[in-house]
């Protein structure tokens, strides 16, 4: 989304009519006039810094297209982006170093809005070992990484359950953002080969990752973690990906699997 190519109306529209809104439904939320909103998408008011800035929190815009929204508005930009190896991101960088290497020796890694890995614990790589180095030279893209052919995709049992699961996923992030590069990612994910639909079955109360592995198989349930306020496009960007054991044989794998690595590590060092 380009905002200098588009009047700030147009855009506050596209927003609107993104997330299924009538004028009448915004206005109701935002607590302002049907009529000045209807005003403000035409061009027929300039809407004000505060105004746009109360409209982008209504409407749920990430903090990236806040920045273009206050742009096209003629005003400067509000949130920053810094790079994570950034000083003044220092508390929230030993956060997450933090919380990935509490949750040892169980994988967890940090992930951008581009589902670009940014960083992970050691349990992680163990899982990556099979996998060519073209897949795995950054930046690595997760999702591509766990449904590419040559990826871990011929490694997970219930391909198709969790496929659909990452896919759901993407499109919503992609509904949330209207970020371009997700629909580009999201088509080429769509055109890798397909698993046979799984069968109906009673459904439970997650959807499990599966995985082959050479200690046995693994089975894990993942949560994400996301900054509770953040005022920085990086960090409002930043996810925690946490994958815990679903039974006590995944969790013998897993410390296997670390163990291993950490002993292979001390032999090459």
């Amino acid at each position: 989304m380009n905002a200098t190519a588009q009047p700030v109306g147009a855009l506050l529209r596209q927003w609107r009519q993104r997330r299924r809104l009538s004028q009448l439904d915004l206005a109701c939320e935002a607590e302002i006039s049907t009529r000045h909103l209807s005003f403000v998408e035409t061009g027929r008011a300039r809407p004000s810094r505060e105004m746009l800035l109360h409209l982008a929190e209504s409407l749920q815009i990430p903090l990236r297209e806040r920045n273009l929204l206050l742009v096209a508005g003629g005003f400067a930009p509000l949130y920053s982006q810094r790079p994570l190896a950034d000083p003044a991101l220092g508390a929230a960088r030993a956060a997450v170093e933090q919380l990935l290497a509490a949750h040892e020796p169980n994988p967890a890694l940090a992930i951008d809005r581009h589902w670009q890995l940014l960083a992970a614990n050691r349990c992680v790589a163990p899982l990556l070992a099979t996998l060519p180095a073209e897949l795995l030279t950054p930046p690595v893209n997760v999702l591509r990484l766990s449904l590419h052919p040559q990826g871990l995709a011929p490694l997970i049992r219930n391909l198709g359950e969790w496929r659909a699961h990452l896919l759901a996923r993407l499109q919503r992030d992609l509904e949330v953002s209207g970020d371009p590069q997700l629909a580009e990612l999201l088509a080429e994910l769509n055109g890798y080969p397909a698993p046979a639909a799984p069968a109906a079955s009673q459904p439970g109360v997650l959807v499990p990752l599966q995985l082959d592995t050479h200690h046995g198989p693994l089975n894990l349930i993942s949560t994400t973690t996301v900054f509770g306020t953040p005022l920085d496009v990086t960090l409002a960007e930043l996810a925690l990906e946490t994958f815990f054991p679903a039974d006590p044989a995944s969790a013998a794998v897993l410390r296997q699997l670390l163990a291993e690595a950490d002993d292979h590590t001390e032999k090459t060092a």
